[in-house]
């Protein structure tokens, strides 16, 4: 029994030879373009950040070519209405200047990457008009970046919400207090 166990062992131990070898080579051997995420974040975050300039400036300018190339073509945006626009609708507001933003401040911009998609949080403020009407005040935004096979970043999905108007710093509390009515 023994002699049996051993030769099965062996012969175990055989079959593997061929796996562990080629397992060996090959773990050791990486292409230049498959590297551990952690060295590509900051590319990567540097990437987002230069994007969203690009969307900036060519929401700015009306410049539909450049917008064109940012958004993907399933692209969903929901603005500060509620409204959701496609890739076409929006392309279309900008050629038609139904939406001219004047100017675009932005702050408190955060990038979180999780795989081949970028999440960008911002704070911006704007002035403008949509469709004729006044258009300014605070929002903040979420856009969705995915990354493409051929390694370019395409915007997939925008969602806007007004921040509600501050109180003014002096302006005097309102407190409601219950009385009792006279006995």
């Amino acid at each position: 029994m023994t002699n049996r166990l051993s030769i099965s062992a062996v012969a175990c131990v055989l079959s593997l030879a061929p796996c562990c070898a080629w397992a060996q080579t090959h773990s050791q051997t990486r292409p230049a373009s498959v590297r551990p995420p952690h060295e590509n974040k900051h590319t990567e975050r540097e990437q987002i950040e230069t994007l969203e300039k690009q969307f900036r400036a060519a929401q700015q300018a009306g410049d539909t070519s450049t917008m064109d190339k940012l958004l993907s073509d399933d692209y969903l945006g929901i603005n500060a209405s509620g409204v959701v626009v496609t890739k076409q609708q929006q392309l279309d507001h900008m050629t038609t200047r139904k939406l001219v933003i004047d100017t675009l401040q932005t702050s408190d911009l955060k990038i979180k990457l999780i795989g081949n998609i970028a999440i960008v949080t911002c704070l911006a403020e704007i002035n403008g008009t949509n469709d004729g009407v006044p258009l300014h005040g605070k929002f903040r935004y979420t856009r969705i970046y995915q990354k493409l096979d051929d390694g370019t970043w395409k915007i997939t999905s925008f969602e806007a919400t007004r921040l509600a108007k501050q109180a003014e710093p002096d302006a005097p509390a309102t407190t409601a207090t219950a009385t009792m009515p006279p006995k």
